[in-house]
């Protein structure tokens, strides 16, 4: 009887623990969360902004391998700082965002912990899906209580090839190579 007492106990225990160590829901805070990429234009650095467009995240913060990523960017919403470049970025040879409005990121693999983290996952752009990795940080956003896991910052950053994928229209003029700084608001 003891015995079985004893073994139920443990199961229960075993239970709620595996419930609190699984990962957890966060939400987008749209309004606060962006994507920042930097490209070389005619020599000079030009930097833009993308709107994060959706995103659903398990994150796992005792187990971060256990976490998983799928973020949408509106490629339409795209802007840089001047017009000239925001519709050619947008235009046919580039990001062709009339036919391919959104890009997206799904994650396939997560290595490292809450002081820093690799990101692996599939980046589609113009309908091409390739491997990317992304390094990543997690923080408590300002304001919170100490300890607080409720809201969070999430910062990726990773360097991407427009030219891999099909986006490498005007490769005279600007570089290959995008910078990427991603940062993302979420919260439980």
């Amino acid at each position: 009887m003891f015995a079985r007492i004893a073994a139920t106990v443990l199961a229960l225990t075993l239970t709620v623990q595996a419930a609190f160590a699984a990962p957890q829901p966060y939400r987008l805070d749209i309004d606060r969360s962006e994507v920042r990429f930097t490209i070389v234009a005619e020599g000079s650095r030009q930097s833009g902004v993308m709107p994060v467009k959706a995103a659903k995240m398990l994150i796992d913060l005792d187990n971060v391998p256990a976490s998983k990523v799928d973020v949408t960017l509106d490629a339409a919403g795209a802007r840089m700082g001047a017009f000239f470049l925001t519709q050619t970025m947008k235009g046919p040879e580039v990001l062709d965002t009339a036919r391919f409005p959104n890009i997206r990121f799904r994650s396939t693999r997560i290595v490292g912990d809450l002081a820093g983290a690799r990101i692996s996952g599939d980046l589609t752009i113009r309908d091409v899906t390739l491997p990317v990795t992304l390094e990543a940080g997690l923080y408590r956003q300002r304001g919170t209580p100490e300890g607080s896991r409720d809201k969070l910052t999430v910062m990726l950053t990773g360097t991407v090839s427009r030219a891999a994928f099909g986006a490498g229209g005007f490769s005279g003029f600007v570089g290959d190579q995008i910078d990427l700084r991603i940062i993302v608001q979420i919260e439980r």
